[in-house]
């Protein structure tokens, strides 16, 4: 085993005699002499063989990516030879003797960093993709963050506790994957979605601090930022107020920015309530790197005689829009249209851009809101040559449908900072809301979420202690203070429109555990492949999981999901 990693090569080992092994990342045989640039996980060393070494016969036999052992000298380089762009560029490696401990074959594509390969082809050799430096410092990344939260977690005092991968099918979640026994016919166990009801368990069992480096499943429609099975750092502890749980977890994130970025968070992270996050831009985990917030423009249009505006507001829809500064000639009629035509996939019933100039409106619907061109100005603080863009729909499909605008313009016209780390709690979130589908209320988070209620609210205005920890734009982590007795839990599931029976025969189990003394108790569970994901600079989470898989659930270089022998089926049936 290596003492010493080869790319970490310096000048304390300058006159030592080593063994260095690694893969053969480049040759260059310039006839009497040869350079080999040797590869090991942390980076490059150059080997330097002479004409007349014995190791110089072996310069033919070699390959690109052949596993090597190099036995030398290891030396310091001249002032002028030296090279900056690797750890080991003071230092090269005189070889005296080369073996070849693997060769291979030729590579399906090219390991360079600038290569463009198909994120396809490099799934499906993704153990030779690994090896391209940005992958390994990417899994080094993940590495730091997860041993910088253990080690943050066991200073606080809380156990690591593992729990089982084979659980209970429960509703109220996504879609489950389901494993069928063999020994209990027509029985099903599911993988968890989280450990949600395991890690309340834990508290009603005494260990008061809780966490869990976990692997998760769901079977859900996919994107870049989700995976079918994602690990997230499950934690949960009793006795804590939510003040308690925000401030630990704040302190934590800041320790991991510390130790990947060198970056000293002196700052509290701001906070926002959901209503807030809705109303200024549009979603419930707003990117704050740059401004472009929501406004409500509806009680400026009260006395407008315009039918169109008429008859949006007796249908309850709004006027909100954003404005872009200096971008009336940013956005060509295709993109404008094509603006449109994402708007009406919200719900929104109209589409309106409008250029302020000298105070003015110019483009269509200009004409109808010329009475009220001053007032929109002056809420937006808009100058000449901004665009402002509007919608009519109702309050949160518009709200959605801007949120989901601003952020594309926002990458379009480069507004986002992407050197900043924006961190943000989202608070004081709705504890249900309404399925128009199911014509039922869900649980906004989880049902075993605490309400805050207060005399004469219906239903849909019910608050919660919950609360989401947002990166740049995405939500890394969301936890809330739990029910911890059972008559609230029951009085939960009937909100959710379960009856007594059905929620009696999949979460009576806890119920009953809720009856022997549980403690007051929260937590929350944070995002890993996400958190790293932003931390790495990456726009996937592929990019930082070892073995994903594709965008559609489905691995390349495995082939799985596959057939099985029909001998296995038949046993489950």
């Amino acid at each position: 085993m290596k003492e010493v990693f080869i790319g970490n090569y310096g000048l304390e080992q300058v006159g030592q005699k080593m063994i260095a092994t690694g893969w053969v990342a480049n040759i260059r045989n310039h006839g009497k002499l040869a350079f080999i640039e040797l590869r090991d996980r942390e980076g490059l060393l150059q080997v330097f063989v002479a004409g007349d070494s014995p190791a110089f016969t072996e310069i033919e036999h070699l390959h690109k990516e052949d596993v090597i052992a190099v036995t030398g000298e290891v030396v310091e380089r001249e002032a002028r030879f030296v090279n900056k762009a690797i750890k080991s560029g003071q230092v090269e490696l005189r070889a005296e003797a080369i073996q070849i401990l693997a060769s291979s074959k030729p590579l399906p594509f090219e390991l360079d960093q600038h290569a463009h390969t198909g994120e396809e082809l490099r799934q499906k050799y993704r153990y030779l993709d690994l090896r391209r430096s940005k992958m390994t410092e990417n899994l080094k990344l993940r590495h730091q963050v997860t041993s910088t939260i253990r080690d943050y977690l066991n200073g606080k005092d809380f156990l690591e506790v593992e729990t089982p991968y084979l659980t209970k099918s429960t509703p109220e979640g996504a879609r489950d994957f389901l494993v069928p026994s063999r020994v209990f016919k027509n029985q099903f166990y599911a993988l968890p979605q989280s450990p949600q009801m395991l890690k309340q368990l834990l508290m009603g069992a005494g260990l008061e601090r809780y966490y869990q480096v976990v692997r998760c499943f769901r079977d859900e429609d996919l994107r870049g930022d989700r995976q079918p099975e994602f690990t997230q750092v499950d934690m949960e502890m009793s006795f804590a107020s939510e003040k308690d749980i925000r401030m630990l977890v704040e302190e934590m994130l800041k320790a991991v920015v510390k130790k990947t970025h060198g970056l000293e968070l002196t700052e509290a992270f701001p906070t926002i309530s959901y209503e807030e996050a809705m109303n200024r831009f549009g979603t419930d985990k707003p990117d704050t790197r740059f401004g472009l917030e929501l406004k409500n423009l509806t009680n400026l249009c009260q006395d407008n005689p315009s039918l169109l505006l008429k008859q949006a507001f007796a249908r309850h829809e709004e006027l909100w829009g954003i404005c872009v500064p200096n971008a009336t000639d940013s956005f060509t009629k295709k993109q404008l249209s094509h603006f449109y035509q994402e708007m009406k996939e919200f719900g929104a019933s109209r589409f309106a851009s409008l250029k302020v100039e000298a105070g003015e409106f110019q483009g269509d619907l200009a004409s109808t809101f010329e009475a009220e061109a001053a007032a929109f100005i002056d809420r937006f603080e808009a100058q000449g040559d901004d665009l402002l863009l509007l919608v009519i729909a109702k309050k949160r499909q518009a709200q959605e449908a801007l949120g989901h605008l601003r952020l594309e313009i926002a990458k379009q016209l480069d507004l986002i900072n992407q050197s900043r780390l924006d961190f943000l709690w989202v608070l004081d979130w709705p504890l249900l809301e309404w399925n128009e589908e199911q014509e039922r209320y869900q649980a906004m988070h989880h049902p075993f979420t605490q309400g805050i209620f207060e005399d004469g609210q219906e239903p849909g205005q019910f608050r919660s202690h919950a609360y989401d920890i947002v990166l740049n734009g995405y939500e890394i982590g969301g936890g809330s203070l739990r029910i911890h007795d059972r008559k609230s839990q029951e009085a939960m599931f009937e909100l959710l429109g379960m009856e007594k029976e059905d929620y009696e025969r999949d979460f009576g189990f806890f119920l009953e555990a809720l009856d022997y003394g549980f403690p007051p108790h929260g937590g929350l569970a944070l995002g890993l492949d996400r958190l790293v994901m932003i931390l790495a600079g990456e726009e996937n989470i592929r990019q930082v999981i070892a073995f994903p898989k594709n965008g559609t659930g489905f691995d390349p270089m495995l082939e799985s999901p596959s057939q099985v022998d029909a001998s296995q089926v038949k046993e489950l049936q």
